[in-house]
């Protein structure tokens, strides 16, 4: 293990679209753990829309990143060295250790994890991605069979997972992403019903023929001019789950203003609500069950976009935010270590 510790800082603000001129890297020397603290090496970063927004100078549920600070990010740890009695070497965490190879942590930062493999389907489905996608389609959206959902940035990360689970319950599933490329893939690999490209215009009328008797739960994780048309196909009663907005994080222009808010809401009686998946943390060991599962069934498909080199989270970052992923996107930091049993 390099006795150096890379890492990214926040430069400044970023004003407008993110640029790499906005992190700082440097090389500091590797911390040492204190009394109940944990030193513990990076195996993967996630790259992850709220990254974006974390750089805002407002709190979102986490305190804004300041400039000088090291970049935030969710991240899946090995432990080196620990002086907290729960934890030894060669451990595998969830942690939010940020962007850089070694992070000290205290003990209650970190969640254990069970070796298996691959140890990346603790980034995606297993993670924080697959819990949102959880808790988000069934405790906050409640689908239940036959009903119509549609699900934006559906080739994504979140969304591929979301629209799966809605399958799964005997929903009719619609998703809204970027490009052909990913609309076969939701059709043709992840049996979505059918996809739609915003990206070839008439989101409306498009929407208006995927759905011709309205959409009873809309997974949002766009927010903007997708919300928009979305909004107006609402059925009565229906349910709009708030769980992302990442078309107006990374922009030059700020989006209009939504039409239909809060109009829509009550002559529709809809059910709008926003979430964070860690208000669900007490149950994560049953969405991992429930996801691990589905995966063994070969029912619930997993595609990651892996990137090798911390060196390259800013570029996977910005490239995210404009729609150049398909699935989880994540950074190989340092080789999977052999998984004991």
């Amino acid at each position: 293990m390099s006795a150096i510790n890379r890492q990214f800082l926040l430069a400044r603000r970023p004003e407008g679209r993110l640029r790499e001129s906005d992190f700082d890297y440097r090389e500091a020397p590797v911390p040492a753990p204190g009394p109940g603290e944990v030193l513990t090496r990076t195996l993967y970063l996630s790259i992850d829309p709220a990254n974006r927004a974390w750089m805002f100078p407002d709190p979102t549920y986490r305190p804004p990143i300041e400039p000088g600070e090291v970049m935030a990010g969710f991240t899946l740890n090995e432990v080196v060295d620990s002086r907290d009695a729960r934890f030894r070497p060669g451990d595998l965490v969830e942690c939010d250790g940020g962007w850089q190879d070694q992070a000290v942590l205290p003990g209650d930062a970190l969640y254990k994890l069970e070796p298996r493999k691959p140890l990346s389907h603790w980034m995606s489905v297993l993670g924080v991605t697959g819990k949102t996608a959880y808790f988000g389609m069934l405790e906050v959206g409640r689908v239940r069979a036959g009903e119509t959902v549609l699900v934006s940035a559906a080739a994504g990360a979140v969304g591929s997972f979301a629209g799966q689970i809605a399958k799964l319950h005997g929903c009719r599933v619609i998703g809204i992403a970027g490009g052909p490329e990913k609309c076969r893939w939701l059709t043709e690999e992840l049996g979505f019903d059918a996809a739609i490209d915003y990206q070839s215009g008439e989101l409306s009328e498009r929407l208006a023929a995927c759905c011709p008797e309205g959409v009873d739960v809309y997974f949002d994780n766009v927010g903007g001019a997708v919300f928009q048309a979305a909004l107006f196909r609402m059925k009565t009663h229906g349910r709009i789950v708030c769980c992302g907005c990442v078309s107006i994080l990374d922009t030059e222009t700020p989006p209009p203003r939504l039409l239909g808010v809060p109009g829509l809401l009550p002559i529709r009686r809809l059910r709008l609500e926003g979430f964070i998946v860690m208000d669900f943390y007490g149950r994560r060991r049953q969405a991992e069950q429930a996801l691990a599962g589905w995966v063994a069934e070969g029912r619930l498909k997993v595609r990651e976009d892996i990137i090798d080199g911390l060196e390259n989270a800013p570029r996977a970052l910005m490239g995210l935010l404009h729609g150049a992923n398909i699935g989880k996107r994540m950074i190989r930091v340092a080789p999977e270590p052999s998984v004991r049993g």
